[in-house]
């Protein structure tokens, strides 16, 4: 056997567990290396106070029945007796009792295929021979009392600081081992590391490929996906290939845990239930066969539960790269492709709509969090908007996604990145489309802060087809935006106007971006640096709205900008105690990063700043930092 690398932890928790414990089950997803991990911590027992061990393994194509465990049990201890007369299923615990030494060690290794008539004689062994222990591989356990299981999953692919990672350990250990003398490119490494999600069976067969290809070209390819990856030879036919091995836990599942498998393959993050029924219902199966075949996918390891979010706790799924290869090649096998990804689009656009729905209507804070858990890291929006960059089929839903999510790139600074995704999906739309004129509002708007040159074009483009749609709320944001372009070349008097005629523009509660009550705040902190009187009526006539009394986030803004009107003014205490309150309330209520930094840096200036500050002429004014949409003109006061 090679070298195990970087399992210390693992054999170290296996070796006391079978010190312990009478039965031991080691599971985990397939080609993590259970088997490898169970000969090493025998290897480690051996002349300990158990004197045999006997390893049963079930290979591709062992029959099935209900003595086949027994039987192949039987053999495997007349070889390690030398007897020769064979042993029925009734005699095993006599041929147990009857070997040398204080004990018998018995490894049952990938018993996945038997699961069931294992655990049954599994059980009765352990009745009827009380110095026998029993060590078993297998994906799920089985299910017994007093079974210690020892869950394995793969190898760590992120590398500490100044080192390797273990699965990276693992690539080097084997290129080294097939005679490669160069040293692999450490990046390269990573990336194939990262992609195969350190499955050691996928780290070997892509290390067989190294004859052929480069790393850098290996890590290109699986980009792509990992079915392909294989090597001849192996004793096991399903380890010969990634297609093969998870095709051996495809072959074991039902006919409904094999449909909701495909199906879910869309996924490229993470998703929920509801997400799930949404997505595989219909067509042969309903949703009440949905939840249970999560579970079986769970105890397989083709799904990883990443723990409970939202509300109402739910519990989010993540499927294993690649299972989900496997599975999208299923899905068109069957001829679902297309009608799958159109489902998981259709539940996208949705889940958007509700976060809009929730903002809208004073849920903010329950909008943040869906949106977060949907769009941050592995969730499934940020799988979908970027599959659909590669695939426009569904470039037009995945801009109504980006369109309806205005609120999460505005408060949390997350403008650079709507501005990216809605460039990136803006040419692979048709002509005509009518998200043509809002997708750029909304890139311009995002994208004035970072980019003036880019913002400008956008909104130029948008505002003739705004005017002749006769779309009023569009051509106030189209204003409001360029009162922040205007605010950024100095010229206040035009981003006055702008925002003016934004407030004057936009009707009240018009869905699809910011309310009057934003222009009005925007306009309140222009007004500040020349009229801080009529600036403290504008904020006054801000916090009028009738949005204020659900718009947690247009009502910080609001007060930024009225306590901005009285510090320069002169009434500093009467600001901080503003901006204080305003703080207070915002963070009691809603995760706003824009308002909050806004808020925070009003009082610092107001805390720092010299006691004549207030009453200079205001200097050039400043944005928010390139990452953040300009929604009030400035962030800073001068």
């Amino acid at each position: 056997m090679t070298e195990l690398i970087g399992r210390e932890f693992e054999l170290a928790a296996l070796r006391a567990a079978l010190a312990v414990c009478r039965l031991v089950t080691v599971t985990g997803a397939a080609g993590v290396g259970k088997s490898r991990l169970a000969l090493e911590a025998v290897a480690c027992a051996r002349g300990g106070p158990r004197q045999a061990a006997v390893r049963v393994r079930w290979h591709d194509g062992v029959p099935v029945g209900p003595w086949a465990p027994a039987a192949r049990i039987a053999r495997a201890l007349d070889a390690a007796t030398g007897a020769t007369g064979g042993h029925g299923a009734p005699d095993l615990a006599s041929a147990v009792r009857s070997l040398p030494g204080g004990g018998l060690l018995l490894v049952l290794d990938d018993v996945d295929p038997v699961l069931t008539e294992c655990a049954g004689l599994v059980r009765s062994l352990l009745r009827d021979v009380p110095a026998l222990r029993v060590l078993v591989t297998a994906r799920r356990p089985l299910g017994l009392g007093g079974e210690h299981v020892l869950r394995l999953g793969p190898l760590a692919s992120d590398a500490p600081p100044g080192g390797r990672s273990p699965a990276a350990e693992l690539f080097h250990a084997l290129a080294a081992r097939q005679g490669r003398r160069e040293e692999p490119d450490h990046g390269a490494v990573d990336r194939v590391c990262a992609l195969v999600e350190g499955v050691p069976l996928a780290l070997e067969l892509a290390v067989a490929q190294l004859a052929d290809v480069s790393v850098d070209g290996l890590a290109d390819r699986l980009r792509g996906g990992q079915c392909w990856l294989s090597a001849p030879g192996t004793p096991l036919r399903r380890h010969r290939s990634v297609r093969a091995s998870i095709g051996a836990v495809h072959a074991l599942c039902d006919p409904a845990v094999r449909t909701v498998w495909r199906r879910l393959s869309v996924f490229a993050g993470a998703f929920t239930e509801q997400a799930a029924v949404f997505v595989c219902e219909g067509a042969g199966l309903s949703s009440a066969d949905v939840p249970p075949a999560l579970a079986e996918l769970s105890a397989v390891g083709v799904l990883r539960a990443l723990g409970e979010t939202g509300p109402v706790p739910e519990p989010r799924y993540l499927m294993a790269r690649a299972a989900r290869d496997f599975g999208a090649e299923r899905l068109a096998a069957a001829g679902e492709s297309s009608a799958g990804r159109a489902r998981h689009a259709r539940h996208c656009r949705s889940t958007a709509v509700v976060a809009e729905t929730l903002w809208n209507t004073g849920l903010q804070q329950q909008a943040v969090r869906l949106v977060r858990d949907a769009l941050d890291g592995a969730g499934e929006l940020a799988g979908f908007l970027g599959h659909a960059v590669r695939h426009p089929v569904h470039a037009e839903t995945a801009v109504e996604t980006v369109l309806h999510l205005w609120f999460w790139w505005a408060a949390q600074n997350r403008g650079a990145e709507g501005a990216a995704r809605l460039l990136a999906l803006l040419p692979l739309l048709p002509e005509d489309s009518p998200l043509t004129a809002r997708g750029q509002w909304l890139a311009g708007w995002l994208a004035a802060d970072a980019d003036s040159a880019t913002a400008r074009h956008l909104l130029g483009l948008a505002w003739p087809a705004a005017v002749l749609a006769g779309d009023d709320a569009l051509v106030g944001r189209i204003a409001h935006a360029h009162g922040t372009l205007a605010w950024k070349r100095h010229d206040p008097a035009a981003a006055a106007a702008y925002y003016r005629q934004a407030a004057d523009t936009v009707p009240e509660h018009a869905p699809g971006g910011p309310g009057p009550m934003v222009s009005l705040a925007a306009l309140a902190v222009v007004q500040a640096h020349t009229s801080p009187a009529l600036a403290a009526r504008t904020a006054r006539r801000a916090l009028a709205q009738p949005a204020g009394c659900h718009d947690t986030w247009a009502t910080a803004l609001a007060h930024y900008a009225r306590a901005l009107a009285d510090h320069r003014a002169g009434r500093t205490g009467l600001a901080r105690r503003r901006a204080q309150r305003a703080l207070a309330h915002l963070g009691a209520r809603l995760d706003a990063p824009q308002a909050r930094t806004a808020l925070r840096r009003l009082l610092h200036h107001i805390d720092h700043g010299r006691p004549d500050r207030a009453t200079r002429p205001p200097g050039p004014p400043r944005a928010l930092p390139a990452a953040a949409p300009a929604v009030l003109g400035t962030s800073r006061v001068r």
